[in-house]
């Protein structure tokens, strides 16, 4: 079975905002080319499963608008990271000192103050993850820190100690990439 991990189309929000968690929308002529390109490709009996974050539904439903086979359906699991104060803040405008403690401590440094860790994250990840089931495909519409987690646990990664080994690359907005995983029920 392939996991399809899709990362939401361009967010409407200032460049340089921290947004993890805020739920801002997304632009709507990038979310329906999105759909419509993934419309082509997916395979029938695929799942959908989304993010409740705007910015994913409505990749979400534009998708279920062109193949309503797909069936669909939302998990707080696969939100983005919640960064807590930082949250709709300039990241120019966050404390390097508060950066650097953050990387100093990336595993288990609760993020703004009051935000996730990326051990967290990694956790909830999992546990979605681990619910996977085979045969048929199963897209997950999320955010970039939820697909750098799900590579790194399909990789049999569960535990992660520093910043270093927290995957650069996610796909681009409104693109995707694809795991091939073992089937299970």
């Amino acid at each position: 079975m392939k996991l399809w991990l899709v990362r939401h189309a361009t967010p409407l929000v200032e460049p340089g905002i921290c947004y993890g968690r805020k739920n801002v929308p997304a632009n709507v002529a990038a979310t329906a080319e999105c759909a419509r390109q993934l419309a082509e490709l997916l395979p029938a009996a695929t799942r959908a499963i989304s993010s409740p974050l705007q910015r994913c539904e409505q990749l979400a439903q534009a998708l279920h608008g062109l193949r309503p086979d797909l069936t669909y359906k939302t998990d707080p699991r696969l939100q983005e990271m919640d960064f807590g104060d930082w949250e709709g803040c300039a990241w120019q405008d966050i404390a390097p000192a508060d950066l650097q403690s953050w990387t100093d401590g990336f595993a288990h440094h609760a993020v703004g103050g009051s935000g996730e860790s990326t051990m967290q994250v990694m956790a909830r990840v999992a546990e979605a993850f681990d619910e996977l089931q085979g045969p048929a495909d199963t897209l997950w519409i999320t955010h970039a820190g939820v697909i750098r987690a799900a590579e790194l646990i399909a990789r049999g990664v569960r535990q992660i100690a520093s910043a270093d080994q927290w995957p650069t690359e996610a796909p681009a907005y409104g693109q995707w990439c694809t795991l091939e995983l073992q089937a299970h029920s």
